[in-house]
């Protein structure tokens, strides 16, 4: 996780472990009385505002939208004890949860319109003119993120309130973290597509010109196989050029990096010997996108380019418990291990490692730096690489739709 977010954690644990002292008071002083032996009344309000707060965060961390909106109005109506409990956006009144909506709600706009402008929180009195309505007065605070004041929060009340005021403020806050994090997801997963985009735009001209190359060679002297690998080119270049999903299963990477070799061989010929070692019990895995390929056309062209002779390239993907480790070794020309820290290190250009910066970036940040690539290799002594995949992560899933082969 990067600074920035650590740091938005920590301020969201002391914002609402704040809020939960405040309500924790208030409920106290109501006279709550329940088992001695379960903790003062401040601590079990402090508890139940934690869990409650823990319930209204999942839908917050998609943003601030009307849906999330809904699921999580309810959750802080209950976290404040409040009569009704509003939460708009700079354009709209996105949910409303509590008694008074028929007539409250059309006002809300007018009357948050000032703290949306300049972001610091008010009271205001509902001058409600129906009698037996409880909506009396309102505090409103702004939801803020890094673009400025993304909405309100609006907390109803029968009376004035000091400690509804405070309570309200601080949750706001913690909801605001809540839609900072949201923000930080959202970035995450525009620099992981950013970072395939151009993984795609460095393999693929160098690959297709020379697969297009291979093909055109077997037109006229065997043309069944022009058309096979014709067929294992397109399936393989609509796998790559995929547009949905930032993961996949182990099956499906497989499969391509089988295509990209078929297409490899047609090329090199017997020169390139290739060995597959995998376990079935790991196919279903899910990985991050596009992430072996690179590996093996790395293995492929520093094993063949530059020389004539016959390399071995080697692909194993073995059970090892909680997780799938998968090695792509060649018998290659290798590397100057100070060369392939720099390239890692993103100081050398991309083109003396195809894809290995990209793809140990990638990975890091999906799984933790603990699972960054693990490269073997010296001058003249080939290439190792290990990729340790856990099977099961939070938030690592493939596209809904998609099955393992």
């Amino acid at each position: 996780m990067t600074g920035t977010g650590m740091a938005a954690l920590a301020t969201a644990g002391a914002v609402l472990l704040a809020a939960g002292i405040v309500v924790g008071r208030l409920t106290a002083r109501r006279g709550d009385r329940a088992d001695p032996g379960l903790g003062t009344p401040v601590e079990r309000a402090t508890f139940h505002t934690l869990h409650t707060a823990s319930l209204a965060a999942p839908p917050l961390r998609a943003g601030l939208t009307e849906d999330t909106a809904r699921k999580a109005a309810r959750r802080l109506r209950s976290l404040l004890g409040t009569e009704a409990l509003c939460l708009t956006d700079r354009d709209r009144v996105l949910a409303w949860d509590g008694p008074g909506a028929d007539h409250h709600e059309r006002r809300v706009m007018a009357r948050v319109a000032d703290v949306l402008e300049s972001g610091r929180g008010t009271t205001v009195e509902t001058r409600c003119e129906q009698l037996e309505c409880p909506l009396r007065w309102a505090v409103i605070a702004p939801l803020t993120g890094e673009d400025g004041v993304l909405g309100t929060l609006v907390a109803y009340g029968s009376r004035e309130s000091a400690v509804l005021v405070r309570a309200a403020t601080e949750v706001a806050r913690w909801v605001s973290v809540q839609l900072e994090l949201a923000e930080l997801d959202r970035s995450r997963t525009r620099l992981i597509e950013a970072e395939i985009r151009a993984l795609r735009a460095q393999i693929s001209p160098h690959f297709v010109f020379n697969s297009l190359a291979a093909i055109a060679s077997f037109v006229r002297t065997d043309p069944e196989r022009a058309r096979e690998l014709l067929l294992e080119f397109a399936d393989f270049t609509r796998y790559s050029f995929r547009r949905h999903g930032e993961f996949t299963h182990l099956a499906d990477e497989l499969r391509s990096i089988e295509q990209y070799l078929a297409l490899a061989g047609a090329r090199f010929g017997d020169r390139l010997k290739v060995t597959l070692q995998v376990a079935p019990e790991v196919l279903p895995v899910t990985l991050p996108f596009l992430c072996l390929q690179p590996l093996v056309e790395n293995a492929v062209k520093h094993g063949l380019e530059d020389t004539t002779g016959e390399r071995r390239i080697t692909i194993a993907a073995r059970d090892a418990g909680a997780e799938a480790v998968v090695t792509v070794e060649d018998d290659g020309v290798g590397m100057d291990p100070a060369e392939l820290r720099g390239i890692l290190a993103g100081e050398r250009p991309a083109s003396s490692g195809i894809g290995l910066s990209n793809v140990d970036e990638r990975l890091r940040q999906v799984y933790g730096d603990g699972h960054g690539l693990v490269i073997e290799t010296g001058v003249g002594a080939g290439m190792k690489v290990t990729v340790r995949i856990p099977k099961y992560r939070a938030g690592v899933h493939s596209s809904p739709g998609r099955r393992p082969l």
